[in-house]
């Protein structure tokens, strides 16, 4: 008798918790509540980019996990998202931005020390590779992996939020130059679009992403500050919540 190969019943464990860029129904609205709620407790109109990461994960349950890699922060079932967050005057006019993916040392990584000027695409390719190489290591652990990415109104009244694939760039498809400020910049062969900045003083590595036509904004009133006052007489605070120890030596 023939051995057939048997016919299993499987259940598709690849699929992420949502298209790209169709978030929950209430995620918009969660977004706005914890943006008004730092608006009146905290006066200040701005956030750094691990509060936007346990806004993001907040928004659509799912839990905080700062990476060191910063590709991976927030985790929900078997995707994973890094997140990031830049500052414009008008959000949602925002065309591109420009996106900070942190260092990246050839040094360190390959013994290699770059000359501005010199062996630019050779360079630039060791940079992409750097990168490709932390991407391909998430991707062990996490079958999808996003980047979440938030452009906030300097009051913070107005936000554009919207996500992509994180992937690996084909080396292939880039070419690189060095700029008058001794920084390498590398640009898609396709269109001569300008895609990524390598700085070789800081090592510092930064993609250019177009803003895509799907994208939320969000736009809140702004509150009145709550007085601190308030707030600690809400609390019941009083001076035996302090102590004191001075010393000397």
């Amino acid at each position: 008798m023939e051995r057939k190969t048997p016919r299993l019943r499987t259940v598709s464990k690849s699929l992420p918790p949502f298209k790209l860029n169709e978030f929950p129904k209430e995620f918009p609205f969660l977004v706005g509540e914890q943006l008004i709620y730092i608006l009146a407790t905290r006066g200040e109109t701005d956030i750094e980019g691990k509060e936007w990461e346990q806004i993001f994960a907040n928004s659509i349950g799912a839990e905080w996990k700062p990476s060191n890699v910063g590709l991976d922060d927030i985790v929900l079932g078997n995707t994973a998202w890094g997140a990031k967050s830049v500052k414009h005057k008008k959000p949602s006019r925002r065309k591109n931005v420009r996106l900070i993916s942190g260092r990246n040392d050839l040094q360190f990584s390959f013994g290699y020390i770059a000359h501005p000027g010199e062996k630019a695409n050779e360079t630039g390719e060791l940079v992409l590779n750097i990168f490709n190489e932390r991407v391909s290591k998430i991707r062990e652990t996490y079958k999808n992996l996003r980047t979440i990415v938030l452009i906030r109104s300097e009051d913070l009244t107005e936000v554009v939020i919207f996500e992509f694939d994180t992937i690996r760039y084909d080396p292939e498809l880039y070419y690189w130059k060095w700029n008058k400020s001794k920084n390498l910049e590398g640009f898609c062969k396709k269109d001569d679009s300008h895609k990524f900045t390598w700085q070789s003083g800081g090592k510092q590595f930064t993609i250019i992403e177009k803003v895509p036509a799907k994208q939320t904004v969000v736009n809140v009133k702004k509150p009145s500050l709550i007085e601190k006052e308030y707030i600690l007489n809400k609390i019941g605070f009083d001076k035996s919540w302090i102590t004191v120890t001075n010393k000397n030596g």
